[in-house]
C-alpha cells in the first residue's frame, strides 16, 4: 500500500499531462449508511465527474463487505472518528488517500480549550467537540423511517435544551458566545460532547472572518471569507477574496497527513488559531456556475499527482 500524506512529497502533475495519464480505476469507499444519502451533496461527487471526462472509471463503495479492486481509494467516510475497519478495509489498496486521519474531533487538536478555572479572562464560544455540530453522525444513525421525522427530532432537542439537558446544536450556527467562561453554564463543562473554547476572532472592518484552505492532492486554494455573524458560514452575501494560506496552516496538514479535504482557520493578532478539519467537503453552492466549475475542475486535477508518483 501506498499512502500519501505529505503534500510535499507529491509530485506536481502539469497541466498538459493529465489528459494524457492511462484510464485508472478510482475508488470513493463512504460509510455504509451513506447510501441513502444524495452523492451529489458532497465535493468529492462533483469532482468524480471530472475524473469520467478524462477518462477514468470512478466506482462508490458503501461499506467494506465488497472489495472492488482499484488503482487509488479515497476514505470519505463522513464522521469525526473514522472506524478501524474502513481504514483496513482501505489499506488493501495500492495508493490510499486520507488513509490514516482517523479522528478529527475538537479536542483532538485545539491548543485553546478552555476549562473551569483557567486563567483565560476573555471571551469563549461553545461548540460541538464533532465535525458540523455533529450533523453527520445524527444522519447517519437515522433509519428510513427516522428521516421522516426530522422536525420532530429537532422540536425535542429544543425542548432538552430548554430543560437543560443538552446542547442545542442542530449546525454550527447553534453554538454560543459569552463574554467569560464563567458565564458559560456547567453542563456545558460536563457534556462530553461539548467543547469551549477562547473566542479568538479576525475581525476587519467590522466583520468576522474565516480562512478556508482547501486541497486535493497538489491542488489547493484558500479564501477569505467575511461575515457580520461571529459563526462565521460562506452565504451569498459574504465578502470573500483569494489569500494565501498561512504556512503553519500547510504544516497543519502535512502533520495531519491529509491527502484531501479543507481546513478552517483564523488569523488572530498575527497568531494562526485552528478551528476546523473536514475531509468529507459538501458542495458549495455559494458562487456562479463558471467560477464553481472552474474551482471544481483545478482541484479534481490534483488526484492525478499520486498517478505520477
Amino acid at each position: 500500500m501506498q499512502s500519501h500524506t505529505n503534500p510535499k512529497d507529491i509530485p506536481t502533475v502539469s497541466d498538459t499531462l493529465f489528459s494524457k495519464l492511462p484510464a485508472r480505476k478510482i475508488a470513493v469507499l463512504f460509510h455504509e449508511r451513506d447510501q441513502h444519502r444524495n452523492p451529489s451533496a458532497y465535493l468529492v461527487h462533483h469532482l468524480a465527474g471530472f475524473w469520467k471526462e478524462d477518462g477514468h472509471e470512478v466506482i462508490y463503495l458503501y461499506g467494506t463487505r465488497r472489495f472492488v479492486p482499484a488503482d487509488i481509494v479515497l476514505v470519505h467516510v463522513n464522521l469525526s472518528v473514522v472506524p478501524d475497519a474502513y481504514l483496513e478495509f482501505a489499506s488493501r489498496y495500492p495508493i490510499v488517500l486520507n488513509g490514516r486521519i482517523r479522528d478529527i474531533r475538537k479536542s483532538t487538536f485545539s491548543s485553546n480549550l478552555v476549562r473551569p478555572g483557567d486563567a483565560w479572562e476573555g471571551p469563549v464560544i461553545v461548540k460541538s467537540d464533532l465535525n458540523y455540530a455533529g450533523a453527520p453522525e445524527r444522519a447517519l444513525q437515522r433509519t428510513r423511517l427516522e428521516q421522516r421525522w426530522r422536525v420532530l427530532r429537532a422540536v425535542r432537542r429544543r425542548v432538552d435544551h430548554l430543560r437543560g439537558a443538552s446542547a442545542p446544536f442542530g449546525e454550527s450556527f447553534d453554538y454560543q458566545i459569552f463574554d467569560r467562561a464563567a458565564d458559560v453554564p456547567p453542563r456545558f463543562f460536563a457534556d462530553r460532547h461539548v467543547i469551549v473554547e477562547k473566542f479568538r476572532p479576525e475581525l476587519e472592518d467590522g466583520l468576522y472572518h474565516v480562512r478556508i484552505y482547501m486541497f486535493l492532492g497538489d491542488r489547493w486554494s484558500c479564501t477569505r471569507v467575511g461575515t457580520r455573524k461571529p459563526v462565521v458560514k460562506s452565504e451569498p452575501d459574504a465578502r470573500t477574496e483569494t489569500v494565501e494560506p498561512s504556512p503553519e496552516v500547510v504544516a497543519w496538514r502535512q502533520e495531519l497527513g491529509l491527502d484531501y479535504g479543507k481546513l478552517d482557520y483564523v488569523v488572530n493578532d498575527g497568531e494562526v488559531v485552528r478551528l476546523d478539519i473536514n475531509k468529507t467537503t459538501g458542495a458549495s453552492t455559494y458562487m456562479d456556475d463558471e467560477t464553481r466549475r472552474r474551482n471544481r475542475r483545478r482541484q479534481a486535477e490534483g488526484l492525478y499527482s499520486y498517478f505520477s508518483a
